[in-house]
């Protein structure tokens, strides 16, 4: 067998073994906007593995086949275990869905929603709410401090 035969099924065998995503072990809480986004990417991955089905074949490159059933069952699997949790009515104390803003001992002043694991983007001011700063200031109250980061900080406000 050829050399280039051999390189051609070994490409191929990897692009089948991509390992799955990794699903958190945390329970998936979820805000309106997070299960909105998960429903999101369901479609796009039922989408691309979609067109990676028409595309195949043997002469097909099968990567594409792999990550779009690796992403259909994480995102499958994070659907079917969402637990939807509605912004706090009363946001006396920060919960889940709630957003703060903390001034820290610099004088510097910080703002972030606590959303579930799926939605959490520090870039855009969302975190996950098993991250050390959520777990921080989960359950404080405007006027409360907390030890963030080795910084003591204190809530300002909440949403």
């Amino acid at each position: 067998m050829s050399v280039a035969f051999t390189r051609e099924e070994d490409y191929e065998a990897q692009a089948a073994d991509l390992p799955d995503r990794p699903i958190s072990p945390h329970p998936n809480l979820v805000t309106p906007q997070g299960l909105a986004q998960i429903e999101a990417e369901l479609a796009a991955a039922r989408a691309a593995y979609a067109a990676a089905q028409v595309e195949g074949g043997v002469s097909a490159d099968r990567t594409a086949m792999a990550r779009a059933t690796r992403d259909l069952r994480y995102w499958s699997a994070r659907r079917a275990s969402a637990q939807l949790r509605e912004p706090p009515a009363d946001a006396d104390k920060l919960a889940f869905g709630g957003e703060v803003t903390f001034e820290r001992e610099d004088g510097r002043t910080s703002t972030f929603r606590i959303v579930g694991e799926d939605e959490a983007d520090p870039a855009k001011g969302a975190v996950s709410y098993v991250s050390p700063l959520a777990q921080a200031l989960l359950g404080k109250a405007v006027g409360d401090t907390a030890l963030v980061a080795g910084q003591e900080v204190e809530i300002l406000a909440i949403r």
